[in-house]
């Protein structure tokens, strides 16, 4: 029942996120701008996130220590990575459907890969492998072999710019200042995320944010919700639990979440070609984390005993 509970968390956690691009390209064609909407997202997520982190008894327990105020700063510093992989992910769906923006978001798997092997000074062949089958299935989910279909190049910048952000924002959720409490980890890195936008944005928030329209604040406090109150909270409830192997294969969940959201919200039309890509792209991060799952497993089993 523990691990159940913790899978649920998990993929609680990766459908708010497969959400988040459908309903912003919705508001779009509404006529609320991006910059309007990235800012209210992270203005009420960081609210909610301060808030809940305000009631959490292990918040009051932290000490003000050099360590902990050096750790809250690099929180706010990777946050920005944060608000940066909306920014470029947002904007790129201007360009580009969101079937397509969500698998080029995901090229973070493969870089995740890269900067691990980079940082580690070690080659891992089987995460190698599968960095190559993620490059393959993102070829057939992207539908690149319909010529009739060219990719926009500005969407095709955007989402990469917006993956090697996302990288970075995986990297400091889970090495960035760990020994302090979740919640506290999760109010700094979307004060990081509120400060880029509303420095990137700034001038443009003073006629493209509507501050009369109950549609566009509906649109924020949802946005805030499922992209910057919820997540971080479901993950650091259920990665604990599930380990980061099976963590990692259930959080890929995101990926056919957004493109069904999209489809049947937006009516993109997916093609069968795109979804073998998918499939291809979820099994990629079963071999990347298979070590991790056999690592999960052999643990779980040695608690079992030892209890």
């Amino acid at each position: 029942m523990e691990k159940l509970r913790g899978v649920l968390y998990v993929l609680i956690g990766a459908a708010s996120y497969g959400v988040l691009a459908t309903f912003v390209k919705k508001a779009n064609l509404e006529g609320f701008s991006t910059s309007g909407l990235n800012t209210l997202q992270y203005l009420i997520g960081f609210v909610g996130v301060a808030l809940l982190a305000l009631l959490s008894k292990k918040n009051r327990a932290v000490t003000k220590t050099k360590e902990n105020k050096n750790g809250k700063l690099k929180l706010v510093l990777f946050g920005t990575a944060a608000g940066l992989t909306s920014y470029f992910y947002y904007l790129s769906l201007n360009y580009i459907p969101v079937s397509v923006a969500i698998i080029f978001l995901m090229q973070a798997i493969w870089m995740g890969v890269v900067l691990e092997m980079f940082l580690s000074k070690k080659v891992d062949k089987l995460k190698l492998f599968g960095s190559l089958l993620v490059i393959v299935g993102t070829l057939f989910a992207v539908n690149v072999f319909n010529e009739s279909k060219a990719i926009d190049p500005t969407g095709f910048v955007l989402g990469v710019m917006a993956s090697m952000c996302y990288t970075a924002t995986l990297y400091a959720s889970n090495t960035i200042a760990v020994s302090l409490p979740n919640m506290v980890r999760s109010k700094y890195l979307v004060l990081g995320g509120l400060l880029i936008v509303l420095l990137i944005w700034n001038t443009d928030l003073l006629t493209e944010f509507d501050y009369s329209s109950w549609s566009f604040w509906k649109y924020g406090l949802f946005l805030g919700f499922f992209g910057a109150v919820l997540p971080p909270i479901a993950f650091n409830k259920g990665f604990p639990i599930t380990g980061i192997g099976l963590g990692s294969i259930l959080t890929s969940l995101e990926i056919p979440v957004s493109i069904l959201t999209a489809s049947i919200i937006l009516g993109e039309e997916i093609k069968g070609v795109q979804w073998f890509g998918v499939f291809i792209i979820i099994v990629s991060v079963a071999v990347i984390n298979y070590k991790s799952i056999l690592n999960d497993i052999k643990n779980t089993k040695n608690q079992s005993a030892s209890a």
